[in-house]
């Protein structure tokens, strides 16, 4: 008997492949396996550094269901990152591999978008690229993912996890980059910053703060940090930056996470004089600080991209094809700083305020247009 149920076995295992059914997992529960690099597209996918190790799952035909597990949707950024993921599974050199494209917001109830997540799974999507409300609440789900051979794939606040593919920006270097630049436009090392910090729990939050606190408050710096926090939104940015000026009537620099424009407007508002602001990549504070650069206004914007979904799903399509991937890509940051905000390059008068400028990138075949993605709704489907 148990010689026959293993030839049953071994038969129905033989039919499923013939079928296109996917490929059991490893020994070691997981639909992936660790494998020697360099991966697939390296002017695309970049490994995070010289440590990342490298994955491959099982090639599966398509063409493929795809999920968008996003959380928290209370901004422009989480907006136009939707609209972005819809823009760019039409995109015809993509389309072909997108059988679905599944679209869904759960807030910011961690337990709401575990069970997002699980439900895709359940259903059989075959890959999901999500923001994670809280980057460490998701160890049981990852290993449900893996044992399923469904392709997860953690972008902008990513998990803490290395048993996933990850796509970012080294959020750690940009809260640098602002402290670097700030520190630079204040020669006198001293004196009061605020710091506009983003939505609480957040990895990309945490990662910023700390790259920024490590070189503000280096042992030469005498700078005092006010933080308020303004969840990457404008009206918040706005509000909270113009109670802080109320409070604290002068300050020398600002850092904000986002809500750029609003954080600039306030400074306005309150007649306060034009000082450095780091800020994030909305086309709007771009246009501010163009505009009052004679003015005084002096400003360094990095982006976190809204394109990061396309480049995630791209990655997750060229892993269900079988290719080799590292297990951490790196996205590079879109940088610009005082003076080189230049129309039509870097900001796009013609583009709404609260548009994120720096969507497209070449090397990846992510080239969306601005108008192509307004186009778009950011509803759930």
């Amino acid at each position: 008997m148990l010689r026959t149920g293993l030839l049953a076995a071994a038969a129905a295992m033989v039919i499923g492949l013939a079928l296109g059914a996917a490929a059991p997992a490893n020994a070691a529960g997981k639909g992936y396996k660790v494998v020697s690099g360099p991966g697939v597209l390296p002017e695309c996918f970049k490994p995070w550094n010289d440590k990342t190790k490298f994955f491959q799952w099982p090639a599966k035909p398509g063409p493929y269901r795809i999920a968008v597990a996003n959380g928290f949707v209370g901004n422009t950024w989480r907006i136009q990152m939707i609209k972005t993921a819809k823009a760019f599974v039409e995109d015809p050199a993509i389309k072909p591999d997108v059988k679905e494209l599944k679209v869904v917001s759960t807030g910011t109830d961690v337990a709401a978008q575990v069970a997002a997540v699980e439900n895709f799974i359940n259903s059989g999507y075959d890959a999901i690229v999500t923001i994670a409300v809280n980057p460490t609440a998701f160890g049981p789900t990852i290993k449900k993912a893996n044992k399923a051979g469904v392709v997860l794939v953690p972008f902008d606040n990513v998990y803490d996890s290395n048993d996933v593919m990850k796509v970012n920006e080294d959020q750690l270097e940009m809260g640098r980059k602002m402290g670097q630049w700030l520190d630079k436009n204040i020669p006198s090392h001293t004196g009061k910053i605020l710091e506009v910090r983003g939505v609480p729990g957040n990895s990309v939050d945490r990662d910023r703060h700390l790259g920024f606190r490590e070189v503000m408050e280096a042992p030469a710096n005498k700078f005092e940090i006010i933080e308020v926090v303004g969840n990457w939104d404008d009206g918040t940015a706005q509000k909270v930056v113009a109670d802080a000026l109320a409070v604290h009537k002068h300050f020398d620099g600002i850092y904000t996470q986002g809500g750029s424009t609003g954080t600039v407007r306030a400074l306005m508002d309150a007649n306060h004089p034009f000082i450095p602001v780091a800020g994030e990549g909305e086309n709007g504070f771009r246009k501010l600080c163009a505009e009052h650069a004679k003015d005084g206004l002096k400003c360094a914007s990095a982006g976190q991209t809204p394109a990061l979904v396309a480049i995630s799903i791209k990655a997750a399509i060229s892993a269900l094809k079988g290719n080799v991937m590292p297990q951490f890509i790196s996205v590079p940051i879109p940088y610009v700083e005082d003076p080189n905000f230049k129309a039509g390059d870097n900001y796009f008068p013609d583009l709404t305020d609260n548009f994120f400028t720096a969507n497209e990138f070449p090397p990846c075949g992510v080239n969306i247009t601005g108008q192509a993605i307004m186009a778009k709704s950011e509803a759930n489907q």
